[in-house]
């Protein structure tokens, strides 16, 4: 009887969508990125191993943006399942800090957009699941739309 294939690892990644009133807060990603390259973004990062994903996206924030967020109590406000990788999203309303590039090996740039502006950019694989994608490159599971419950 054939044994069967272990299965890779995949990747646990957490991001956040920064909300401040009507402008969501994105992340461009070098086109030199080995993934989501060329694309704006949410800010996040990896699960480290033995980490809670609510404290990898506080630690996540605090290195990528300088901000500090209280560990949302909560699910995620949306999951993406790849062939690699599980993506928890959570909206973010509430920070302490200025947001700034503090990881440019990570983003070549951070900007404020309004929802409107969307459209006209390419967006990452966590912003479509959260924000909506018309052709789907993943299975997406929203969970949440309730914002508030940040507070």
């Amino acid at each position: 009887m054939p044994v069967p294939a272990e299965r890779p690892p995949r990747d646990q990644v957490v991001t956040a969508l920064l909300r401040d009133g009507d402008r969501l807060l994105l992340c461009y990603r070098s086109p030199r990125k080995r993934n989501n390259a060329d694309v704006w973004d949410l800010p996040g990062g990896l699960v480290e191993p033995g980490e809670l994903p609510a404290a990898a996206l506080v630690r996540e924030l605090r290195e990528e943006l300088g901000i500090d967020i209280a560990p949302p109590s909560g699910p995620p406000d949306g999951e993406v399942h790849g062939d690699t990788f599980d993506i928890q999203i959570w909206v973010i309303e509430t920070w302490t800090g200025s947001p700034i590039n503090a990881a440019p090996e990570e983003h070549d740039a951070i900007a404020w957009f309004t929802e409107d502006a969307l459209p006209g950019l390419k967006l990452g694989v966590a912003c479509l699941a959260l924000l909506g994608d018309p052709t789907p490159r993943h299975r997406t599971t929203q969970k949440r739309t309730d914002p508030q419950r940040h507070n």
